[in-house]
């Protein structure tokens, strides 16, 4: 059933952040229903058989009008969670911001996920993950070094310091909630939250640790005992050797005289340590490096692309991937030791759930069916 088996969280449509926080909810066993707008716009893309719309249900409703918001806080009586991801001000404008729910329903979690948050000087701009990553300082380290930095696609605001973070903010909301009986309103923000993710380097940076610039420095590919190193057939390793009993492991797959790569640690040795390990892994594939560091604990592994990730044999062994429909996405996370997690359903229709969630409501077919010949519902 999975731990959230009976909490039911309404989500209003929206991009990354807000689905993905969705998404993590239902693959714990809540029941979501994601209410969508009559059709389709063109700012909120609908990706076919996106994992980010998987295990829920999809209605289709104009909160713009008087019949339309009345269908969501009916919803809103009903659940224990809401999750948007609007501009600040968008939902008190339809009349569904925090104040008009909690005023129906004092027990509602009401999630909140923006970039720059409800306040603040930059709270009403536009942005996306690389504005946010900017302002936080977690994009400006990422990058070679005398290169510029480099986008880590948008994982680090949109999902890690985002949605994540608003799907935990939610967990901690409800935790709260059994005590006190009351709900409250979460303001998760992707600055905020991709500044946290940081809190490691920071504390790097406090010890010293993180000082040479991007690219120079051990955790950010400036070592030459933690970085990437293309073989014989284009493809790449992932080298983590960083303590000394991996580091002489590593030598040891490798085939690597200690001698040649002495003083490792020293960073005035890291080039020529460098042209050391890359002109040895250029000598195999991949595939036979891999083969070779297969029980060592040599820190050596493969850089596998997506489509890869899914057939080897460890993430195969643990289900780390599922197939829904044929399309191959990431399994739910972490594993529970009581509450299994239920098998995730795959994507439906766009608004396909709406007749059948509005009976729940209360409506009859004729009520139905005339809010759908009016443009309410779709």
């Amino acid at each position: 059933m999975g731990p959230l088996a009976g909490i039911k969280v309404v989500e209003l449509v929206g991009l990354a952040p807000a689905p993905f926080a969705a998404t993590v909810l239902a693959d714990y066993g809540a029941d979501v229903i994601r209410v969508d707008r009559v059709k389709p716009g063109f700012d909120v893309p609908v990706f076919p058989r996106d994992p980010l719309s998987r295990s829920r249900r999809w209605i289709g409703v104009d909160t713009k009008s008087p019949t339309g918001r009345d269908i969501v806080l009916r919803l809103v009586d009903e659940a224990d969670v809401l999750i948007e991801g609007y501009r600040p001000g968008v939902t008190e404008r339809l009349g569904l911001g925090p104040d008009d729910c909690l005023e129906r329903n004092p027990r509602l979690v009401y999630g909140r996920v923006t970039g720059w948050g409800q306040d603040g000087p930059l709270a009403q701009s536009a942005g996306h993950d690389i504005n946010y990553i900017g302002l936080s300082g977690a994009l400006e380290p990422i990058g070679r070094a005398g290169e510029r930095p480099v986008p880590p696609l948008n994982l680090l605001a949109d999902f890690g310091g985002g949605g994540m973070l608003l799907a935990m903010g939610v967990l901690a909301a409800l935790v709260e909630r059994s005590v006190s009986g009351r709900g409250q309103v979460i303001d998760a923000s992707m600055v905020d939250g991709s500044a946290l993710l940081t809190a490691g380097m920071h504390g790097l940076r406090n010890a010293g640790l993180f000082q040479r610039g991007r690219g120079s420095n051990m955790l950010d590919g400036g070592a030459p005992f933690y970085d990437t190193y293309e073989t014989s057939d284009g493809k790449y390793m992932a080298v983590g050797a960083i303590e000394e009993r991996f580091w002489a492991a590593l030598t040891k797959v490798l085939e690597i005289d200690p001698a040649s790569v002495a003083d490792r640690l020293d960073p005035a040795r890291w080039s020529a340590v460098r042209e050391v390990l890359a002109a040895v892994i250029r000598t195999r594939t991949r595939d036979e490096w891999t083969a070779r560091a297969e029980g060592t604990d040599a820190c050596l592994t493969p850089v596998l692309d997506p489509s890869e990730a899914p057939k080897h044999p460890h993430n195969a062994a643990r289900g780390s991937f599922v197939s829904l429909d044929g399309d191959m996405q990431p399994a739910p996370a972490p594993r529970f030791s009581r509450s299994a997690l239920p098998e995730p359903t795959a994507p439906v229709e766009p608004r396909s759930s709406t007749y059948d969630v509005l009976t729940e409501l209360g409506y009859v077919p004729e009520d139905i069916d005339r809010m759908r010949t009016e443009g309410v519902v779709a």
